[in-house]
């Protein structure tokens, strides 16, 4: 879907969201105003080099949309699911698209001539954040995003935390519980595993099995396709007790899991969001806080602020686009 505004004479960047089910890409003007949106589905068939051509086309459909020609593009900002490699931008890994070691801003630079930054989903919805959003201009900011599994990134100093060989920040693999439910990274107990919204429907699912959720099975079943977070959501406004009890619990497990990230590094603002945080904003702010203040050590339990992201689901496209603006500029200096 393409969707058409003015465009001003101006040089342009294009931040995407290179999502599991959904590309977005959209074009954004020097002040960081969306100029032009293309969206397509990312189930490609034909393998890597089938999904690096569609996402062509789906950033010169950003562009069209725009009115804006490749010479006016500055530059492009990806970011992806999953780890990445900023400095020689290479996806390592996406296994929603079959991708691993995926040169994608080589390919990307080859088709537009221009600078392009790949960068971490989350590292970009927080970098979105701290520029324009919940966390503005934070001496450090750290983002934990609660979605089918829990995403993680921080900003410090105006730079995005990064490790040698690439993105890390991986929040949702900490390890919580010990012999805990397997997790997709082949490890146990992961908070993710126990605390994201897969481990929130199995748990909602069996609870509405058992009969203690009838407004959660009469809306959607016991099947985990359907139990989303939406569908949560609307559980609990209904009055299903059990299924608001499993979704706190796995709130106060992130909060426990925040602790110590403040304990480590002492963030002045950690921004909640994704998918759970959007749906349940008020239950997830208030349980993530209150346990991460009484598990922090006392020297910080004043320190920090709690916050809900501010940018759904442009945060993305926003921070990428962002983050390759700052890219340029030092390539510049």
């Amino acid at each position: 879907m393409v969707e058409k505004t003015t465009t001003h004479d101006k040089k342009y960047r294009v931040g995407v969201d290179l999502g599991g089910t959904k590309m977005l890409g959209v074009t954004f003007d020097e002040d960081f105003a969306p100029r032009g949106r293309n969206r397509v589905r990312s189930k490609a068939q034909g393998g890597k080099q089938a999904g690096i051509r569609k996402m062509i086309d789906l950033i010169q459909g950003a562009l069209d949309a725009a009115n804006v020609t490749i010479n006016q593009l500055e530059g492009i900002g990806v970011g992806c699911p999953g780890p990445v490699n900023s400095e020689s931008g290479v996806v390592l890994e996406m296994p929603n698209l079959g991708w691993k070691n995926t040169p994608l801003g080589e390919e990307l630079t080859k088709a537009f001539g221009c600078p392009v930054s790949i960068i971490n989903d989350v590292d970009a919805g927080i970098y979105a954040e701290y520029r324009f959003g919940a966390a503005r201009e934070a001496h450090c900011a750290i983002g934990i995003f609660p979605g089918t599994g829990i995403g993680g990134g921080c900003v410090y100093q105006g730079d995005i935390v990064r490790s040698k060989i690439g993105s890390c920040m991986e929040i949702g693999h900490i390890p919580v519980v010990e012999k805990g439910a397997l997790c997709g990274c082949g490890q146990q107990g992961c908070l993710e595993a126990v605390a994201g919204r897969l481990a929130i429907s199995a748990a909602a699912a069996a609870a509405a099995h058992r009969g203690e959720a009838p407004h959660l099975l009469e809306a959607a079943g016991t099947d985990l396709s359907n139990i989303r977070s939406g569908v949560l959501a609307a559980s609990i406004k209904a009055g299903d007790k059990s299924v608001e009890r499993i979704v706190r619990n796995a709130a106060k497990r992130i909060g426990v899991a925040t602790a110590g990230l403040v304990n480590l590094l002492a963030p002045d603002v950690i921004v909640l969001g994704g998918g759970l945080v959007e749906a349940l904003p008020k239950l997830f702010r208030q349980e993530v806080e209150e346990t991460a203040r009484n598990r922090t050590m006392p020297t910080y339990r004043k320190s920090f602020r709690v916050a809900v992201a501010q940018l759904g689901d442009d945060a993305t496209v926003i921070g990428a686009a962002a983050w390759a603006a700052h890219d340029i500029a030092l390539i510049g200096r």
